[in-house]
């Protein structure tokens, strides 16, 4: 048996287009172009990373690169906003991929990802040796092996041993419209 779980995400409103004329909706990377504007170029990589590790927690369907999020509770949902629309979505527990908050930021500004205090005091400790920080060490050519580092504590966003916040989020590969509940616009 399996268990379904509510989730909630806040979309531009034509999406309720999309799902009305094909049934499902998943994001593309357009959307992104048109949300994220000049920094579309550092959020593709990201996402990136995201869709191929990710993926091994979840099969994403064939024509899905990039996730949709979602807030696991309706009081931590995103307010919503002129031309946007809340969707309360109900779906199986196993299509939903479950994240730190903070984790997922330290991500998408190129910060490492501590294991522990001990951890982050000694990264802290090496940045300060070159005197740069993690997001010189990621973006400039000079740096090569902290830039690994950075990059390889990125998998921890998918360890709950390593913890640095209380809020989580999660994401779906796609919104099928069966699976809306209620529209908030």
């Amino acid at each position: 048996m399996t268990n379904k779980i509510m989730v909630w995400t806040k979309q531009h409103e034509n999406i309720l287009n999309v799902l009305n004329q094909t049934g499902r909706y998943i994001a593309k990377k357009e959307y992104i172009e048109q949300k994220m504007e000049d920094h579309t170029s550092l959020y593709l990589g990201v996402y990136d990373w995201y869709f191929h590790a990710a993926s091994k927690l979840v099969q994403p369907p064939a024509d899905v690169k990039y996730p949709i999020w979602v807030s696991l509770s309706q009081e931590e949902s995103i307010q919503n906003s002129e031309g946007n629309a809340i969707l309360e979505i109900e779906l199986e527990q196993d299509q939903l991929i479950i994240v730190d908050l903070l984790k997922w930021g330290n991500i998408v500004n190129y910060l490492y990802i501590p294991k522990d205090l001990e951890d982050q005091k000694a990264h802290s400790e090496l940045l300060e040796q070159y005197g740069i920080d993690d997001c010189t060490a990621f973006m400039t050519p000079f740096y090569p092996n902290i830039k690994r580092k950075i990059e390889k504590s990125r998998e921890r966003l998918f360890d709950d041993s390593s913890v640095l916040g209380e809020m989580k989020v999660g994401t779906i590969w796609e919104i099928r419209k069966e699976w809306i509940t209620e529209i908030t616009r």
